[in-house]
């Protein structure tokens, strides 16, 4: 996909998942697959109840996902929705290449989006459901979503 011109809107994208954005990978264990691990790819941006309409507008800018209400149980944090997809199909065709033609910001976000994209081309050509395949993946993820102090 070639890049074309930002639009302010797909920059707004950007600038929120710099900021309240994460890309993840889930390893779960799952006797009845072939490796033993299921694993499931997604992008989320978490905000303030109040923010919802904000949500609204980026599944509509990406063309997928869906927001929910994320009830918090934690003290001093207030209610939040969620905007998440988990669809495998959707995270290859729209958001890989959304953050692809318009490149995240921070250093740390764009780091891990480039692992969650190497994550996601083992999971496309099925390495996911071997034994070595698995290990590269568990490698990759173990790097991802890290707090660094200072500068790198």
């Amino acid at each position: 996909m070639g890049r074309t011109k930002p639009t302010v809107l797909s920059e707004y994208v950007v600038g929120l998942t710099d900021g309240e954005g994460c890309f993840y990978v889930n390893l779960g264990k799952f006797s009845s697959y072939k490796s033993g691990f299921r694993v499931q790819l997604h992008f989320h941006i978490k905000m303030q109840e109040k923010d919802k309409k904000l949500l609204e507008k980026i599944k509509n800018t990406i063309g997928c996902g869906a927001v929910y209400f994320q009830k918090e149980q934690r003290q001093n944090h207030c209610q939040c929705y969620r905007y998440t997809v988990s669809s495998q199909k959707d995270i290859f065709d729209l958001i890989i290449p959304f953050f692809k033609q318009h490149p995240l910001q921070s250093f740390s976000k764009q780091k891990n989006f480039e692992i969650f994209c190497k994550i996601a081309k083992l999971v496309q050509l099925k390495s996911h459901l071997t034994k070595k395949g698995l290990t590269k993946i568990k490698k990759l993820k173990s790097e991802m979503n890290k707090k660094t102090v200072g500068l790198a």
